[in-house]
């Protein structure tokens, strides 16, 4: 009888052990991108579902945050492609046409973003991102490993006008270093 209840012990703590474990996994991974310093990543290839002329998707991640992409409607992504997999551990998104707070609001803004990521093994992460309507960079923290491409498809849009376009400044990957 006791060595059944021994058994029946370790039989359960296995098993628990084997439930527990993809938690486990997240928290050791999301221990070691908060202990490290993020490390940015260039993409490779940047591609638009619409541009404006005069506004490409590549504006994005030129380094200049008085540059934009301009989408001429809700519904446009851009598409950033990496050479090698990487564990993305924060996002910086750069709202609007510039950081500048007069030239900020001469072009919509989209409110909500949608993210999907692509791993190397060909699973998607999907993620609905809320945005500030203000000018300057906002961190987003992600902990997503192996990503290989990152689509971000413009929503909810503030400022859209006859005239205007959704203006997105900058974006920028960053990695565990």
């Amino acid at each position: 009888m006791r060595l059944l209840v021994i058994l029946a012990v370790v039989v359960a703590l296995c098993v628990g052990a084997l439930l527990l474990l993809p938690a486990g996994r997240a928290l050791f991974e999301d221990t070691r991108d908060k202990l490290g310093k993020p490390a940015p990543v260039t993409p490779v290839g940047i591609r638009a579902s619409a541009e404006v002329p005069g506004h490409p998707a590549r504006n994005t991640t030129d380094g200049l945050n008085n540059s934009y992409w301009g989408a001429p409607a809700p519904g446009a992504s851009v598409t950033y492609t990496f050479g090698k997999p990487f564990r993305m551990v924060d996002l910086l998104i750069t709202n609007g046409p510039s950081t500048n707070p007069e030239d900020y609001h001469s072009q919509a803004r989209a409110l909500q973003v949608d993210l999907e990521v692509t791993t190397s093994d060909g699973d998607r992460q999907n993620k609905q991102l809320t945005l500030s309507d203000k000018p300057g960079a906002q961190t987003i923290p992600t902990g997503i490993s192996d990503v290989k491409t990152v689509r971000l498809t413009l929503r909810s849009p503030v400022g859209l006008t006859s005239g205007r376009r959704l203006a997105l400044a900058e974006v920028e990957f960053f990695q565990r270093s």
